[in-house]
Formats: structure tokens, C-alpha cells, sequence
């Protein structure tokens, strides 16, 4: 599976406004592959002094950098994107914003080409009731993200990217079948991307003391019950 987890950030809210920064990075089987796609936006219009103060961006750097307008790169970034699942948080904004970019130059809407995941709806069914910003995600995984003083969305987008695998990996990755869920009533244990290479085991045996001391532990097992299951024979 090829995940995108992305971020935006844009003029301000609402009708109208223009995304000013994309940030990507790119999951291939669960695993960061290094690839990433980062670009600056030329708006053609102000950007609103309360979204300034949360990313930092303003007209001025954004033409000092001479950072193209979307139209030019539209076809990379959707190039990019392009057959993956698009991991966001609160993905109804992003996806949003990009329609509308991609409507201007009519343009197919992110869903006909991409799935798309919203991690804020997942982090809201896990934790009913809690904070789920991105912060307190952060907080509640053990995520230092003590390095991001405004928002920006190639760090954001590593940030989540973090919080995603480890919100869904961990134990959740040892799927136990519930017995009713077996005919036979055997337990499944799914272990996923889990690979150990024999030879690297370490074998460690039982001394010589250590048997005798399991032996007589077993005798006073067969004592007191009707013995060891592991001591009888096969039927």
C-alpha cells in the first residue's frame, strides 16, 4: 500500500482562500521512504494576518523566494499524489482547499485519483472525548515535536506521519482472533511486517540445574492432581 500523508497551509479560512505551502511525505507498506514533496505557492491574493501568525508565512517572503503559482505545479504535485491513500488531519480542510486550487484550472477533485484517510475522525473513535489535535496527539504517543514553534506543512506532515504508524502499529498490529471468530476455535496471530532471521537467534538451554529443579517441580504437580498434562503420553 502507498500512503501520502500531507499538509497544507493556507491564506487563512474560509471561501476564497489560496494554499500557500504543501508538504508530503510518502508511505510505502508502513514503512517512511524518504521521498517527499515540498513546494511554496504563490497565492495572488493577501494572506490574513491570523494565519500568518500561525505558520509564519507572508506575501513578502513568498515573493522573495519567487515561489511559483499553483498552475505551475499542479501537474507535479498531482503527479505525486496520484494513486495513494492521502493521510490527513482533518482532511476535510485540506481536500477542501485542493478542489478548490483544482477546480480553477479544471481539474478532477482529489478523490477521483486518491483515497484519503482523516486521522483526526481515527484519533476521535480511539479517544472519544479527548483533545486530537495534532499537538495533543503528539503528547499522548511520546512524539517530542518541541521543534515545531508554527505550523508548516512538510514538518507537520513528518509529524503525522509519525503519529499515524503509531497510532495504528504497536499492539494493534498482533491481531488475535477472537475464539468465536474460528470455527475450529484456533487463535490467529497476524504478525504482519515481523520478520526474524533464525539464524541471528539466540538459544539458550536449561542447565543441568534448572532441569532437576522443573522435574521436581512436576512431581509435586503429579502429587497433588492428576499430573502434568505435558507429562503423558500422546493418544
Amino acid at each position: 500500500m502507498r500512503q501520502v500523508v500531507l499538509d497544507t497551509e493556507t491564506t487563512g479560512i474560509g471561501e476564497g482562500h489560496r494554499i500557500i505551502e504543501i508538504g508530503c511525505v510518502e508511505v510505502i507498506e508502513r514503512k517512511l521512504t524518504g521521498r517527499h514533496y515540498h513546494v511554496y505557492v504563490n497565492p495572488q491574493r493577501p494572506i490574513d494576518e491570523e494565519a500568518a501568525e500561525v505558520h509564519g508565512i507572508t506575501n513578502e517572503w513568498l515573493e522573495e523566494q519567487g515561489a511559483p503559482v499553483f498552475a505551475q505545479i499542479a501537474d507535479d504535485f498531482r503527479n505525486f499524489i496520484s494513486g495513494a491513500e492521502l493521510v490527513i488531519h482533518n482532511a476535510a480542510f485540506d481536500v477542501g482547499m485542493m478542489d478548490a486550487e483544482f477546480s480553477r484550472l479544471n481539474l478532477s477533485p482529489t478523490r477521483d485519483f486518491c483515497g484519503v484517510l482523516d486521522t483526526l475522525l481515527l484519533a476521535r473513535d480511539m479517544h472519544p472525548g479527548a483533545r486530537n489535535s495534532l499537538d495533543a496527539l503528539c503528547k499522548r504517543y511520546g512524539i517530542d515535536n518541541s521543534h515545531r514553534e508554527l505550523h508548516g506543512a512538510l514538518l507537520d506532515s513528518e509529524i503525522l506521519a509519525d503519529v499515524y504508524l503509531i497510532m495504528t502499529g504497536g499492539q494493534t498490529d498482533l491481531a488475535l482472533a477472537d475464539e468465536s471468530d474460528s470455527e475450529d476455535g484456533e487463535v490467529e496471530l497476524d504478525l504482519g511486517d515481523v520478520q526474524v532471521e533464525a539464524s541471528n537467534l539466540k538459544v539458550i538451554r536449561a542447565s543441568a540445574d534448572e532441569v532437576t529443579a522443573h522435574e521436581a517441580f512436576l512431581d509435586l504437580i503429579d502429587k497433588k492432581s492428576e499430573g502434568a498434562l505435558w507429562r503423558k503420553p500422546l493418544a
